[in-house]
């Protein structure tokens, strides 16, 4: 975060009505009821002002980028190479149909690239603003915290959501562009129409972006643990390839369905006829726990935190 988007944060945030008057006298609850909807425009002010700082970062841009690059540069390898009818997964059908290069960018950027992005994003939240000095001042009220926290966390459901549909939108032109496209043979043998195939494509995006919110929350915790965003981006990566190794060793199985990460693939069934909800479900609720535990430790420590 550079001083200039320092600038930026502190003069987005606007105070509420009134703010540093001495209250008049005689002034109750009347005076609670007028101020609630200056509480309330504070409120919208901040989540404003969280997503214009992280999408306005130079990296965030830079991030979004690349992702983007992702479908591009799988699809001029497979037009360039040619069809492969030995290939296989989802790779093996792109050179027959230019959707299925949404599924296989998607696929392939779930194992590194987008949590990789994620871990930036929400290593640098809280450690960002307080390498700086800018967290000592939003924390000052202690009414606001829980706030910026919520601002914090809102502006990483946003990211996570965007970072996934850039590389839907991305493969979606480039597959258009460089293959045919037509309807869609889903793993259970059935064809399902063009604009179904859309929707199924969506729905994938929809579900990976949900399951990126469990490294989010524990991004999040970690960024409230210290004032260096390298080491938050750091620790918040290393705790993900950590849960990557337990993940692979068979001889954990018995915790694996407690793992981040065991069901991220799940994400495949929905190119099923019909669409095998059980996996997303539970893994959609997993995520739903990661996030739930480690957004409610960062809470207690942002709130517990010594400003002095």
């Amino acid at each position: 975060m550079s001083p200039s988007e320092t600038t930026g944060r502190t003069a987005d945030v606007p105070a509420g009505p009134g703010a540093g008057a001495p209250a008049a006298p005689g002034t109750g609850t009347g005076t609670v009821a007028r101020q609630e909807p200056g509480a309330g425009r504070h409120t919208l002010a901040l989540f404003v002002s969280e997503l214009r700082l992280v999408f306005g970062r130079a990296r965030t841009q830079v991030g979004l980028g690349v992702l983007a690059a992702v479908p591009l540069v799988i699809g001029i390898a497979i037009k360039i190479a040619g069809s492969d009818p030995g290939a296989e997964g989802f790779i093996g059908q792109v050179a027959g149909n230019g959707l299925f290069l949404i599924v296989a960018s998607l696929g392939l950027s779930l194992p590194f690239f987008l949590p990789t992005a994620v871990t930036v994003i929400s290593g640098e939240s809280l450690a960002g603003e307080a390498s700086l000095g800018t967290l000592r001042n939003l924390l000052t009220a202690p009414a606001g915290r829980s706030r910026l926290l919520a601002a914090k966390m809102v502006a990483l459901v946003v990211f996570c959501f965007a970072a996934t549909m850039t590389i839907w939108i991305s493969g979606l032109i480039v597959g258009f562009v460089l293959f045919p496209v037509g309807d869609v043979l889903l793993l259970s043998g059935s064809t399902v129409s063009l604009g179904e195939g859309l929707l199924r494509a969506l729905g994938i995006a929809v579900v990976i972006s949900l399951s990126l919110l469990g490294l989010a929350g524990i991004g999040l915790f970690i960024s409230s643990l210290t004032s260096t965003p390298l080491a938050a981006m750091a620790a918040t990566f290393g705790t993900f390839i950590v849960l990557g190794i337990l993940t692979a060793i068979p001889q954990l199985h018995a915790i694996h369905p407690w793992l981040l990460m065991f069901r991220w693939q799940s994400f495949a069934d929905l190119l099923r006829d019909p669409p095998y909800w059980h996996e997303i479900g539970r893994n959609l609720l997993l995520q739903g726990g990661y996030l739930a535990v480690f957004y409610a430790a960062a809470w207690a420590r942002i709130t517990s935190r010594d400003i002095t």
